[in-house]
């Protein structure tokens, strides 16, 4: 059996005298990689007898620990030796004067969101927000959605461990509905509210992420039909895509909260080999995209707010931020909006001092 004092000591010296991480490390794979001396003795333990192994393994264990423990401890020393050193030669001059332009720029999501407030600020609506940690209650239920609903799926929707004092399952927002709820509530009727913000959904891929932004909108009066929901959303999508071409086709669908509810499909030409909205879907050479889910309001919903469904009715509509930046500015990637990649941010990011007003035109110069 070799002397384990002797390769100890040995090994133990050895570390001390390293000079930098790469020999450390070296020093490391020698001793305890896998082709290394000290595992080698371990491998030895299962050719040894049952009396062999209890006098001998503990003291091969014993080297072993001791040989990695002072090697962190040499690592956690070099490393600091290496960041006093860079802190003494490493200088940050702070006379130096500011930049002539600013460095950073507008987020495309930021953008669309000051265009999309601006666009219905005109058409009088107010700008509304609500948590992004929801409960049950106000993301699905009061929103007419059943227990068996395929949303509320774990696979669907992030679930915290903990309820609210009122025993209702605590989740992140999947829609800025909710916030639709909360203000009826507060508020009552009439009211014309859009709903920005973050929301979250188990899904990832070219055209999802688990973390996107939304806008909805809520319109709650006296008298209101499908007409003026037909023409907020035309009224809207000429503003925000600058054209007065854009041609709306209103499918019938299903949403818990709506009813009736409606699809809506806007017109598209192909220019380039690229989808831009605008012109007649049934037109030669164009075609129909779906863009947004809409209705008029549940009137178990109107119920749940504690409005009466007969005295007051209204319309939602909702619809991706990101999508809507996709389509006006040309992007292919939802992903990209995520990835902080600055080369991106530099060719797609907005210049703060370029900020979207209907007379001068809701788009900006990327």
């Amino acid at each position: 059996m070799t002397d384990l004092a002797t390769m100890r000591e040995s090994a133990l010296t050895r570390i001390e005298e390293a000079q930098d991480a790469a020999a450390l490390e070296s020093l490391r794979v020698e001793l305890l990689g896998k082709q290394g001396s000290i595992s080698g003795l371990m491998k030895t333990l299962g050719k040894m007898s049952p009396e062999e192994r209890q006098s001998e393994a503990p003291k091969i264990q014993g080297l072993r620990s001791d040989v990695a423990d002072a090697i962190a401890a040499k690592k956690d020393a070099l490393d600091a030796a290496e960041l006093e050193r860079r802190l003494a030669s490493e200088t940050l001059d702070l006379t130096l004067p500011e930049p002539q332009s600013p460095k950073g720029s507008v987020h495309p999501v930021s953008q669309v969101m000051d265009e999309l407030a601006e666009i219905f600020a005109d058409l009088g609506f107010s700008v509304a927000t609500g948590p992004e940690i929801e409960d049950d209650w106000h993301n699905f239920t009061a929103l007419n959605m059943a227990e068996t609903h395929p949303a509320r799926a774990m696979h669907d929707t992030f679930y915290f461990p903990d309820v609210d004092s009122e025993g209702r399952r605590m989740l992140l927002r999947t829609h800025t509905s909710p916030v639709q709820i909360r203000s009826m509530v507060k508020q009552g009727a009439p009211i014309r509210i859009i709903a920005p913000g973050r929301v979250y959904r188990s899904d990832s891929d070219a055209t999802h992420t688990p973390m996107f932004h939304q806008v909805e909108g809520l319109v709650i009066d006296k008298d209101i039909n499908l007409g003026h929901l037909k023409w907020t959303l035309e009224t809207f999508l000429k503003a925000f895509f600058e054209r007065d071409d854009i041609v709306l086709r209103l499918r019938p669908s299903y949403f818990p909260f709506t009813e009736p509810s409606v699809e809506v499909d806007v017109g598209w030409q192909d220019v380039n080999g690229r989808r831009v909205l605008g012109g007649d879907g049934d037109a030669p050479g164009h075609g129909w995209m779906e863009l947004l889910g809409s209705g008029m309001v549940n009137r178990r919903v109107i119920e749940f707010a504690g409005l009466d469904p007969d005295e007051w009715q209204g319309f939602a509509f909702g619809v991706g931020v990101d999508r809507l930046a996709m389509l006006k500015y040309g992007m292919d990637d939802l992903r990209a909006f995520f990835d902080g990649d600055q080369r991106w941010l530099d060719h797609y990011g907005f210049s703060p001092f370029d900020q979207p007003t209907l007379s001068a035109g809701v788009g900006a110069s990327a």
